[in-house]
């Protein structure tokens, strides 16, 4: 199987007593004490034990995806709902410049790109249940009094503040995930909790359109009561997160002490450090910083994320230059985010049962690529609408296809959570730009907008996919002739295991 070690099993079974499983403590540094985590199925037979094992999978699904999926909804729906306040007369009652307002956008992604790369040590150190909810009531608190800020100084001040407080949920969800659920599992469950994003698309469109009707109650602007009432749904949500988020496996209390020495096992047999309780090093950070593929990950995921936020942030914009109202341009964002969601959830199974997440990203950014290219040289509204479609469409699956395919090729609790912040921190700057191309002095064409957008898909994604895919089966290539061997010369088993995704018999995913 790709991403595995080679010889490993892809059946997903739980070790039989035969099979030594262990829980690998570094607390004491390279003197590790090893635990034999004991098989509560033993002298079950195969197919009871892959009863017991979907029973299992089944339980963790339930538990954790449905409640990470709506605060990512949540999430997404806070940063991007500015796009939906412009259109409701954000910049024309705060007397903002075209430059003041993307200055707006870009504060957001300075904060939020530059606090990611340390926010999935402090989710380890802090423990999920603690640190997401704390930073969900601040940027709750900071969204809800976004709608009475009165200038630009103050709507820059929030925009700052909501993206440090929201700078740890993405990469953290992600890295808090894959220390659940098998490579050959994560990616879909990736993909359902990032089509939440899609979803926020779809919902934050309506929610507008309904919220926009409030237009004077209390003295305030339609917009103002866009960020005041989504503001406080945040607030509660995180408050009852403290119940509904739960820490990693070792101590998860909706699971009996027999599942969970069933998931330790489970993830142990698919090689993975999730299993492990690794104190903090430096040596992880490093580690990370000197992997080839941190830089090209990152290069992969701002090909996405870019032209993500440019989308997100700009598509009621868009459609509203087509020739359509305020509110009805509201209504028709909706379509391309639901057409996407389905993609996303489409592409996550593909690409966990085929495991050529490589090719899918090729194929899927061919998609946005021709989405762009037809908003830039289409001369109607239904074709240039149309290729709003098809943007979401080459968009949205990449991002969770990404994080998937470097989540699964990186082995390590601490590398994993730190390249994966790196990576997210690298494409939320480009952020950045996606602020800053859409202007209204080149309405209503955006060529500019588009360009960028279809230069980035094309050179970072499309490109860098590739790169990353034959680089990948190269080295693949070289572990299974030997020319890696030489790496465990002189090295003991546990320095061996440490090696990680370096060990010679580790099989990257393509």
């Amino acid at each position: 199987m790709a991403g595995s070690r080679a010889g490993d099993s892809e059946s997903g079974e739980v070790p039989t007593d035969d099979k030594k499983v262990y829980a690998d403590h570094d607390e004491f540094g390279p003197e590790r004490e090893r635990v034999v985590l004991p098989d509560p199925d033993a002298g079950l037979s195969e197919e009871e034990k892959a009863i017991i094992d979907r029973k299992l999978l089944w339980k963790l699904d339930i538990r954790l995806i449905p409640w990470l999926c709506l605060l990512y909804l949540i999430s997404f729906l806070d940063r991007t709902n500015i796009g939906n306040a412009k259109l409701d007369g954000l910049q024309k009652d705060l007397k903002m410049t075209d430059g003041q307002y993307y200055a707006a956008l870009s504060g957001f992604f300075i904060t939020y790109s530059l606090a990611e790369p340390l926010t999935n040590i402090l989710l380890k150190r802090l423990r999920p249940r603690i640190f997401i909810p704390s930073i969900m009531v601040a940027w709750g608190i900071t969204m809800t009094f976004m709608g009475f800020v009165h200038n630009f100084q103050g709507l820059f001040a929030a925009r700052w503040f909501l993206g440090l407080a929201e700078a740890g949920l993405f990469p953290g969800i992600n890295y808090y995930l894959s220390c659940w659920y098998k490579r050959s599992e994560f990616g879909l469950r990736a993909a359902i909790f990032f089509s939440a994003a899609a979803l926020s698309g779809s919902f934050g469109g309506l929610l507008a359109a309904a919220l926009n009707q409030m237009k004077g109650k209390g003295g305030k602007a339609g917009w103002a009561w866009i960020f005041i009432i989504e503001g406080i749904a945040t607030v509660v949500i995180a408050i009852a997160s403290f119940w509904m988020v739960y820490d990693f496996p070792d101590t998860a209390t909706f699971l009996s002490d027999e599942d969970r020495i069933r998931v330790l096992r489970r993830l142990k047999a698919d090689k993975q450090s999730s299993a492990e309780h690794e104190e903090f090093k430096m040596k992880y950070i490093w580690a990370s910083v000197k992997d080839w593929k941190t830089y090209l990950g990152a290069i992969m995921y701002m090909g996405c994320d870019g032209p993500l936020y440019a989308f997100s942030l700009f598509l009621p914009s868009i459609i509203s230059e087509l020739g359509y109202t305020s509110t009805k341009a509201q209504l028709l964002s909706v379509p391309p985010y639901a057409a996407a969601c389905i993609l996303t959830i489409i592409i996550g199974f593909v690409a966990d049962k085929s495991g050529q997440r490589g090719l899918c990203n090729m194929g899927v950014s061919l998609i946005g690529i021709a989405g762009f290219g037809m908003l830039l040289g289409g001369h109607t509204a239904a074709v240039r609408y149309a290729g709003t479609f098809l943007g979401a469409l080459g968009i949205y699956p990449c991002i969770s296809n990404t994080i998937s395919w470097v989540a699964n090729n990186t082995e390590g609790v601490y590398k994993r959570g730190v390249t994966l912040g790196f990576m997210i921190g690298w494409g939320n700057l480009n952020g950045i730009v996606s602020s800053n191309i859409y202007r209204q002095k080149n309405a209503p064409a955006y060529v500019p907008g588009h360009s960028v957008v279809l230069g980035y898909l094309t050179i970072f994604l499309f490109g860098g996919s590739i790169v990353n895919y034959l680089l990948l089966r190269a080295e693949n290539a070289k572990r299974a002739a030997g020319r890696r061997d030489s790496w465990l010369v002189g090295k003991h088993e546990d320095e061996i295991e440490m090696l990680g995704d370096k060990r010679p018999d580790f099989r990257y995913h393509l």
